[in-house]
């Protein structure tokens, strides 16, 4: 007697919709091959607040918290029933990733779909996604948390702007921000951290810091020429290849600009520190796998992580948010500290309504917004909200997560709403109080929020070098240490104002360095 075929259920949060702005080619080539990484249950639920802020070793973190092989076993089973390989050399225990390949025929029975070609009607690039749900076995759907490849839309853009782009001012005076009167001009990375006094006597050394990129790429000329401009020895700089991504520079006005951008800026502030380029492809499972890889990266050991990258929190699909902050959970009880450009298109975030940028709307990462900042050697004489949208540029990422609850250090903080608040700090972003770096051998002045995520990894990277072991999840922390910010109480992001204490533009405010080195 025959064993009867496993029942199918649907995996849930997995939905797909038609995706927007673009248009539909037709089916997938049957003999495509596809990767998909299946993320996988913990063997025990990662509870943070029960760590009270201990961090886990690799090791206690993989024998707690990890997969369980028995999973993983399962999972090769299923992969060789479908017709689909299991490449070990790219799945992981600790990061919870099974990566399968095969034909796109081989995945939709695998997995329940059907796989339709699209072009982005922006970018011209093609991809292959599905609509509707996943469905797996019953005997196996329960081990799984999400499938991640089946759908290749390109998900985040990144938060840079170049000063060339922006229409000229009118006056002295931002029309966006009638409260500034000075002139802004652009800085070095360092005079940036000389004015939000970040600590001397440390350069980051010791410490790692990870960039996360999902294009572009970087020229080790650019890197030289840079730093020897400046009188620093260059850092070490590696490019770390995640699902295929390479260090492939060759758009000076694209994608190029915001990793030079995040190297110069990290590198210059901390040049003692290892800086590690995680890149992958701009899409939920290159997103979600370059976090994995370099929260668990026993090579490198960054202590800090800097993504630059995102998207409105609508544009997100379920299942790819819960496997992104998880390993954002992950990266907490780990003691790395994760740094997120909140976006550059103020509180609509470039859509309908109010809206903020993910992944900086997790509650478990550092969101960091913007600021236009004017000063000289150690002196700020004035500092506002970024928002320079009358001159046709951006402004500062904030406002209020529908997907997250507003998380407890906030609302002992004073915040006040019903979602997750961002950002949660800021640093200079305007383009015209900007950062001077090299884009392929160019002189550019480049800002945007992308610019404090990386500003901010330096600091953290400073702080763990005077600590001598890494802070970790610092949210719960800085909230509770409000003065030591510069408060910015002038200007706003578009439907939200500043004001004294935390708001919806700058969070608590941009960095008094010493003084937050002192509470960490």
């Amino acid at each position: 007697m025959s064993t009867p075929a496993p029942k199918r259920v649907f995996l849930p949060r997995s939905e797909r919709a038609v995706p927007a702005n673009a248009t539909h080619i037709g089916r997938t080539d049957a003999q495509q091959i596809i990767s998909v990484s299946v993320i996988v249950k913990r063997k025990n639920p990662l509870d943070l607040h029960a760590l009270a802020g201990q961090i886990v070793s690799h090791e206690d973190f993989d024998a707690q918290f990890a997969a369980d092989p028995a999973s993983f076993e399962a999972l090769r089973t299923f992969a060789h029933d479908n017709g689909l390989t299991v490449d070990e050399s790219a799945s992981s225990l600790s990061r919870r990733t099974i990566v399968l390949r095969g034909t796109a025929q081989a995945m939709e029975k695998a997995f329940g779909v059907e796989l339709h070609d699209y072009e982005d009607a922006t970018t011209k690039k093609r991809y292959h996604t599905f609509t509707g749900q996943i469905t797996m076995p019953d005997t196996h759907a329960p081990l799984v948390d999400a499938v991640l490849g089946l759908d290749a839309r390109p998900v985040a853009k990144p938060h840079f702007r170049f000063l060339k782009d922006l229409k000229t001012r009118t006056s002295t005076a931002s029309t966006s921000n009638p409260g500034a009167t000075g002139q802004p001009a652009p800085f070095n990375p360092p005079q940036v951290a000389a004015l939000y006094d970040f600590p001397t006597g440390v350069n980051g050394s010791g410490q790692a810091i990870a960039i996360l990129e999902l294009g572009g790429g970087y020229n080790a000329s650019d890197i030289s020429t840079f730093f020897g401009g400046l009188g620093l020895t260059p850092p070490t700089v590696v490019a770390v290849s995640v699902d295929g991504g390479t260090n492939s520079p060759g758009d000076p006005n694209g994608a190029d600009g915001e990793v030079a951008l995040d190297i110069q800026v990290a590198g210059s502030i901390a040049p003692g520190a290892r800086i590690a380029v995680y890149f992958a492809p701009n899409t939920d499972q290159g997103f979600i796998d370059a976090i994995t890889t370099a929260v668990h990266d026993t090579t490198n050991k960054p202590s800090v992580l800097s993504i630059s990258w995102g998207g409105p929190e609508s544009t997100w699909a379920q299942a790819s948010v819960t496997a992104l902050d998880d390993a954002c959970q992950s990266a907490a009880a780990l003691g790395v500290t994760i740094t997120v450009a909140s976006g550059d298109n103020g509180s609509s975030d470039g859509e309908t309504g109010n809206n903020v940028d993910f992944p900086a709307s997790s509650p478990h990462v550092l969101a960091c917004g913007g600021t236009e900042l004017i000063g000289s050697g150690t002196t700020i004489t004035e500092e506002v909200v970024w928002n320079d949208q009358a001159e046709g540029g951006g402004a500062s990422g904030g406002g209020f997560s529908v997907l997250f609850p507003l998380p407890s250090w906030q609302s002992s903080a004073g915040v006040s709403g019903t979602g997750r608040g961002v950002p949660d700090v800021a640093g200079d972003a305007s383009p015209e109080s900007g950062y001077n770096i090299l884009v392929d051998g160019e002189k550019q002045v480049v800002g945007g929020t992308s610019a404090v995520a990386p500003l901010w990894a330096a600091l953290i990277a400073m702080i763990n070098q005077m600590k001598g072991g890494p802070v970790g999840f610092v949210n719960p922390t800085l909230y509770g240490v409000a003065g030591d910010f510069h408060d910015i109480t002038s200007g706003n992001n578009g439907a939200y104002s500043a004001e004294p204490g935390w708001d919806a533009c700058t969070g608590l405010g941009s960095p008094n360095g010493a003084e937050i080195a002192g509470a960490l």
